[in-house]
């Protein structure tokens, strides 16, 4: 199992407003691809940045899908997400691998 982890760092201002369009609208977006098999959404309870963190969580298969997300899907999602937040919102992803589950 892979984890496409994208880590953002979120303006406190908006937070609540770029939570509710997460939901709404870009996880579902995202998981229409058809390539993650789950997606949760972790808030960072401590941090050194400013304004609030949050880690977004997409499960999926093989490092494969991830490469077809990737390749297909994830330019245009993530260019409606920065034409929308601009720098009220860094992200950095980050991947990784389920060994085991216990």
């Amino acid at each position: 199992m892979i984890i496409y982890n994208v880590t953002c760092n979120v303006e406190t201002q908006i937070s609540e407003e770029w939570m509710n369009w997460m939901k709404e609208v870009h996880i579902p977006e995202v998981m229409k691809c058809g390539i993650f098999t789950v997606c949760q959404i972790n808030k960072v309870l401590i941090s050194n940045e400013e304004g609030e963190t949050f880690a977004v969580q997409y499960s999926c298969p093989t490092m494969k899908d991830l490469h077809n997300y990737q390749v297909n899907f994830s330019t245009s999602l993530q260019k409606k997400h920065s034409d929308r937040y601009g720098t009220k919102v860094v992200a950095f992803r980050t991947l990784l691998e389920v060994i085991e589950k216990f």
